[in-house]
Protein backbone atom coordinates (compact mmCIF):
# COMPACT_ATOMS: atom_id res chain seq x y z
CA UNK A 1 0.00 0.00 0.00
CA UNK A 2 1.40 3.34 -1.00
CA UNK A 3 0.48 6.55 0.80
CA UNK A 4 0.12 9.91 -0.92
CA UNK A 5 2.19 12.84 0.30
CA UNK A 6 -0.19 15.34 1.84
CA UNK A 7 1.94 17.65 3.99
CA UNK A 8 3.94 20.23 2.02
CA UNK A 9 7.72 20.27 2.45
CA UNK A 10 9.56 23.09 4.17
CA UNK A 11 10.34 26.01 1.92
CA UNK A 12 14.09 25.79 2.49
CA UNK A 13 14.30 22.10 1.57
CA UNK A 14 16.61 21.44 -1.37
CA UNK A 15 14.51 18.68 -2.92
CA UNK A 16 10.96 20.01 -3.05
CA UNK A 17 8.71 16.96 -3.24
CA UNK A 18 5.34 17.29 -4.94
CA UNK A 19 2.15 17.18 -2.86
CA UNK A 20 -1.58 17.49 -3.44
CA UNK A 21 -2.60 20.97 -2.25
CA UNK A 22 -6.34 20.24 -2.43
CA UNK A 23 -5.99 17.11 -0.33
CA UNK A 24 -3.90 19.07 2.18
CA UNK A 25 -6.69 21.67 2.52
CA UNK A 26 -9.24 18.94 3.19
CA UNK A 27 -6.94 17.28 5.72
CA UNK A 28 -6.44 20.61 7.48
CA UNK A 29 -10.20 21.15 7.80
CA UNK A 30 -10.66 17.70 9.34
CA UNK A 31 -7.76 18.19 11.77
CA UNK A 32 -9.15 21.56 12.89
CA UNK A 33 -12.56 19.94 13.45
CA UNK A 34 -11.12 17.24 15.70
CA UNK A 35 -9.00 19.76 17.62
CA UNK A 36 -12.14 21.81 18.15
CA UNK A 37 -13.97 18.76 19.49
CA UNK A 38 -11.10 18.03 21.89
CA UNK A 39 -11.70 21.40 23.54
CA UNK A 40 -15.02 20.08 24.83
CA UNK A 41 -14.06 17.74 27.66
CA UNK A 42 -17.40 15.97 27.70
CA UNK A 43 -16.97 14.96 24.06
CA UNK A 44 -13.26 14.15 24.36
CA UNK A 45 -13.71 11.81 27.32
CA UNK A 46 -17.12 10.53 26.15
CA UNK A 47 -19.06 10.75 29.39
CA UNK A 48 -22.26 10.09 27.47
CA UNK A 49 -22.60 6.35 26.95
CA UNK A 50 -25.56 6.42 24.57
CA UNK A 51 -24.79 7.15 20.91
CA UNK A 52 -27.71 9.58 20.65
CA UNK A 53 -26.42 11.71 23.54
CA UNK A 54 -22.82 11.59 22.33
CA UNK A 55 -23.82 12.50 18.77
CA UNK A 56 -25.86 15.46 19.95
CA UNK A 57 -22.94 16.74 22.07
CA UNK A 58 -20.56 16.36 19.14
CA UNK A 59 -22.94 18.20 16.81
CA UNK A 60 -23.38 20.99 19.36
CA UNK A 61 -19.60 21.31 19.78
CA UNK A 62 -19.13 21.36 15.99
CA UNK A 63 -21.74 24.09 15.56
CA UNK A 64 -20.12 26.49 18.03
CA UNK A 65 -17.49 28.91 16.67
Amino acid sequence: MQAAVVIPPKRNRKDQRPYDADLYKERNIIERFFNKLKQFRRVATRYDKLLVNFSSRAETAAALP
